[in-house]
């Protein structure tokens, strides 16, 4: 007897980042798995059919739903929906300057970043970094071992009753963002488990990418190919646990 039929809702688009890779790549680790069907999305506007799925999973900038969407997704993950957020899913920005770059992150998104459980306020520059195992008994790192990345750091506030599986430690300030201040934090979540309701959420910071036209019409042409942790072998299995998490 075939096995049961997942569906999986995939939101892949927003700002500053090659969403054409990043969908590609999530995309043939879904088609892994035989019982998965996927619809895939740029941004939330279809939220019905988006909440409709068995597994929502997002790699999203500066994309959220309108308020009323918010609202639906909220009651979707309260039900027992299941969401695996990468990247900047939790991320909103807003140019205060461009010369000298200053963004901050406007908290007007609350029942979206609740049911995340965080939301980006910053990051240092890209640089080398260390993946610590916050849970190594946790079945979703069970495993995995420390490992060094070059990525984009997340700091960011949380919400609620997170569970860390995954995290990093920094402190420092940065000069890019308006909430730069982060001198005495310390540990930062790279990989968390937040329960919702009856449902719950996954959320793995990692997989910035960006290639040459994806800071249009700020820069014409990025001179840098980044592929960060899409280039660590440690990442893919993240990613595979996080759709076996989230098809089973």
């Amino acid at each position: 007897m075939a096995s049961k039929r997942k569906d999986v809702y995939l939101v892949c688009g927003g700002k500053y980042h090659d969403f054409d890779f990043a969908r590609l790549e999530l995309l043939k680790l879904l088609a892994e798995h035989d019982v998965v069907r996927v619809k895939v999305a740029n941004d939330y506007s279809d939220v019905e059919a988006m909440c409709q799925a068995d597994l929502l999973v997002t790699y999203t900038c500066d994309e959220v739903p309108d308020m009323a969407g918010q609202a639906r997704l909220k009651s979707y993950i309260e039900a027992g929906g299941k969401w695996f957020a990468l990247h900047a899913t939790n991320s909103v920005l807003e140019w205060l300057s461009h010369d000298p770059p200053l963004l901050r992150a406007p908290r007007d998104n609350i029942d979206f970043m609740e049911v995340l459980g965080s939301q980006f306020l910053a990051h240092p520059p890209i640089e080398p970094y260390r993946v610590e195992v916050t849970k190594p008994d946790h079945p979703l790192v069970q495993g995995i071992e420390p490992f060094d990345t070059t990525d984009e750091l997340y700091l960011s506030e949380y919400h609620g009753e997170n569970e860390m599986l995954l995290h990093t430690k920094w402190s420092g300030k940065v000069e890019a963002f308006q909430d730069g201040d982060w001198e005495g934090d310390d540990d930062h979540a790279v990989f968390y488990l937040r329960p919702y309701g009856q449902g719950s959420v996954l959320y793995l910071t990692l997989g910035h990418c960006r290639s040459t036209y994806d800071m249009q019409p700020l820069v014409e042409e990025y001179p840098v190919l980044e592929r960060c942790s899409w280039e660590v072998p440690a990442y893919y299995e993240l990613l595979r646990r996080g759709i076996a998490w989230g098809i089973q």
